[in-house]
């Protein structure tokens, strides 16, 4: 996997809409300034506040957008604004080049579709969030991980053991996002659930009964099998209901504990405030114990 080169003072960082319209146009703007408060440069994208229907511009202005960043030697990353729908329109496109020309993809939701891209082209990404959360939380933890990643930091993690975990170590390539998304590329050319690799999911407003079948489409569609370890991250804007057998994380146990791997459970990653920034494509290794889990 290739690694994009680490961000110096003074490099270009263009924020972009490959998918949905943000609600909040002043977001973006907010979030250039606290980028530029760390010496980056920022670009807004021409069609980055755009609308057409929900959508940020057309399939064609938005990918006019993304093949202009990437193909520009002086833009070293690309954060995107917001998630929503729109990627998979771009991800064939996008694909060979992001191969090409190989650069920091910072984004969740949605882009978990152009993540996959990423992967399946042999560049990490940033899984991690928008601008919302760089805009309104400036000095939080989590946007200065972000900032220190950028720069050429490696992120390790430890968070406290949860009674549904299973325990073990695996090493592995990291890779994941959006159940939603991902779990409708499996099988296809951008299947991230290749054998050995660490898989994270995270979704945000599905009944459990939704999340429990797309486990079921990935364990049919034998992705489960092949995987080494799963971070289970926040689902998010769930009703949990008794009637369908159990909650959203007690579905996902029943499903993934026949395959004898390490699994963690209640991880900060997803639509959420503690929303930790992980490197797709990266080696790692998940280890699950009594004291807790670290991915190092």
């Amino acid at each position: 996997m290739i690694t994009p080169a680490p961000l110096k003072e003074g490099d270009l960082i263009a924020i972009a809409s490959p998918a949905g319209a943000i609600r909040e146009a002043a977001l973006v703007e907010q979030a250039a300034q606290v980028l530029r408060s760390h010496s980056f440069a920022v670009e807004i994208a021409p069609h980055c506040l755009t609308r057409n229907g929900y959508y940020s511009g057309t399939a064609a202005e938005r990918l006019s957008d993304l093949v202009t960043l990437l193909t520009r030697s002086d833009v070293k990353a690309i954060l995107c604004s917001y998630g929503g729908y729109g990627s998979v329109h771009l991800i064939e496109q996008f694909a060979p080049l992001i191969a090409r020309h190989p650069k920091w993809l910072i984004g969740m939701s949605d882009i978990s579709a152009l993540h996959a891209a990423c992967l399946a082209s042999g560049v990490q990404a940033l899984h991690a969030p928008q601008c919302r959360h760089i805009a309104t939380l400036p000095t939080d933890s989590t946007t200065l991980q972000i900032i220190d990643i950028l720069k050429g930091a490696k992120p390790c993690y430890h968070i406290p053991p949860h009674s549904l975990n299973i325990k073990g170590e695996a090493r592995g390539t990291l890779a994941g996002g959006n159940l939603s998304v991902t779990a409708a590329l499996a099988g296809g050319r951008y299947d991230i659930f290749a054998d050995g690799r660490v898989i994270f999911i995270e979704d945000t407003g599905e009944l459990p009964y939704r999340v429990e079948r797309l486990m079921y489409q990935l364990k049919y569609a034998g992705a489960l099998e092949k995987i080494g370890g799963l971070v289970v991250g926040q689902f998010t804007d769930v009703k949990e209901h008794t009637g369908f057998g159990g909650t959203t994380y007690e579905l996902i146990h029943n499903i993934i504990k026949e395959y004898g791997i390490p699994v963690c459970f209640n991880f900060p990653v997803g639509h959420c405030n503690h929303n930790l920034p992980l490197i797709e494509g990266a080696e790692v290794t998940l280890s699950v114990t009594d004291a807790g889990v670290d991915i190092v």
